[in-house]
């Protein structure tokens, strides 16, 4: 008979008990589910709702439960629905009827929900690991590469020239706010709930804060209702990993464009890449694309849970078991994501020679020449369109503003004086660009050492 069997005349439907079950995907919250409980049969101790002796009894009994279970030694059932029955099942054949005690108190409502905060806390450390190591990669290239400069673009277009260490700098800043939203996520996360019973607390004296103590927990939920059905903790959580799934995605576009061939900016390691059945020659960036492609269902699994919480009234509902699994294979997805991609960024290596021939027939230093002018005296617009009629030209003549004559300029605008070569240079224009924040180079040394502050202060 089921643990909630006694006002039941018949058998669950086969199907049912099956479509219902929830093992197959919580048995992952074992560990959290038994110190949980570990830390609910003490307080049951402290307080005197159970004797000391049965306390102790529970809290050997969990623990030898925890070591099987990290040793892969224990069998879960379907029949016994979820991962909380599996483990009152599974105490109760190790030491008997005083199993029965340990759910004095508490509801599987407010235990799941403890469960669930606990994973979360958890996932949230290993997942701001991930991000750092992946900062480190970047700020790694960035050091290695600080004298390499290539195209910017805006619209995929050439734009102006940048630092390569300026642009895998702007990941590292990504990534640095996508840390602040987990560890703001996590601030929620960082709430116990057990206590609350199934929806309106227990008769039982119970210590909340002891429970709370011992699971080092910063916050107790204060309200019970809102405790067994809060799950904007991981409406949060699966935001703030949806973002760094597109920031990954984003680093993944451009790794697969610059390690084309028509770029050829970048080769990846073979380690991080694979080849064709049909076709010998291929190397191809599977894991930059699998990332891109991965994007989608953690976007996804944000979705299911806004759409599972939007119609439900107070309190606890079986459409919360929906929580679990997309929460589960987010985490999934993105944590070997980010070890995969700190090791790629890692090793990749940076082929200067085609970066420096991306600027031979390249106009990204217009813009240097139309402030130029306007340093000259020459209003920004008409100057911009002098410009753009030079550029015009240097096309027509298959060549790049540095290819045109000086007499070209005079005809232009008697403003040009033979200084305009140095300007023109693609070193010169990154270097002009010293502002804060800039792709100058001792502007970019300031962003670089601030990076490596941040890391160090971690």
């Amino acid at each position: 008979m089921k643990l909630w069997g006694g006002r039941f005349t018949e058998d669950t439907n086969a199907l049912v008990e099956n479509y219902t079950a929830s093992i197959s995907f919580d048995a992952r919250l074992a560990e959290m589910d038994i110190q949980g409980s570990i830390a609910h049969a003490r307080m049951l101790g402290q307080c005197g709702i159970v004797t000391s002796e049965e306390s102790q009894q529970l809290v050997v009994g969990l623990s030898s439960l925890l070591t099987d279970y990290r040793t892969g030694k224990l069998e879960f059932r379907v029949d016994d629905e979820d991962i909380h029955m599996n483990i009152e099942r599974l105490l109760h054949e190790r030491i008997g009827a005083v199993a029965g005690k340990l759910h004095t108190g508490r509801s599987r409502n407010d235990q799941v929900a403890l469960d669930m905060h606990l994973y979360a806390k958890e996932a949230i450390a290993q997942a701001i690991i991930g991000v750092r190591r992946l900062q480190k990669a970047l700020v790694h290239q960035a050091e290695k590469n600080m004298d390499v400069i290539i195209p910017g673009y805006t619209h995929l277009q050439r734009a102006q020239p940048v630092l390569l260490a300026h642009h895998l700098l702007a990941y590292f800043w990504m990534l640095e706010r996508d840390v602040g939203r987990l560890q703001d996520a996590e601030k929620r996360a960082d709430m116990m709930p057990l206590g609350a019973g199934a929806l309106a607390g227990t008769t039982f004296p119970i210590s909340r804060e002891a429970v709370q103590e011992e699971l080092d927990f910063s916050q107790l939920y204060e309200n019970s209702l809102d405790a067994v059905s809060d799950r904007d903790y991981l409406l949060e959580i699966l935001s703030a990993t949806s973002v760094i799934m597109m920031h990954l995605s984003r680093l993944s576009e451009e790794l697969v464009l610059w390690s084309s061939e028509e770029f050829g900016w970048i080769e990846l390691a073979d380690a991080y890449c694979t080849g064709s059945s049909m076709m010998p020659q291929k190397k191809n960036p599977d894991v930059p694309e699998l990332v891109r492609g991965k994007t989608g269902r953690v976007y996804g699994h944000l979705m299911a849970l806004l759409t599972v919480l939007k119609g439900l009234p107070l309190a606890y509902n079986k459409d919360l078991q929906e929580d679990k699994e997309g929460v589960f294979d987010t985490f999934d997805t993105l944590l070997p994501a980010l070890e995969l991609f700190a090791g790629l960024v890692n090793t990749v290596k940076v082929r200067t020679d085609r970066v420096s021939v991306a600027f031979s027939h390249d106009f990204s230093n217009a813009t240097d020449l139309a402030d130029y002018l306007a340093t000259k005296g020459v209003p920004f617009r008409e100057a911009h369109e002098v410009v753009g009629k030079l550029v015009l030209m240097a096309i027509a003549q298959g060549t790049n503003l540095a290819g045109l004559e000086f007499s070209v300029y005079q005809q232009a605008s008697p403003a040009f004086a033979k200084d305009i070569y140095d300007v023109l240079s693609i070193a010169q224009v990154v270097a002009a660009r010293g502002v804060r924040g800039g792709t100058g180079p001792q502007a970019v040394k300031y962003q670089l050492d601030l990076a490596i502050s941040r890391l160090s202060n971690q």
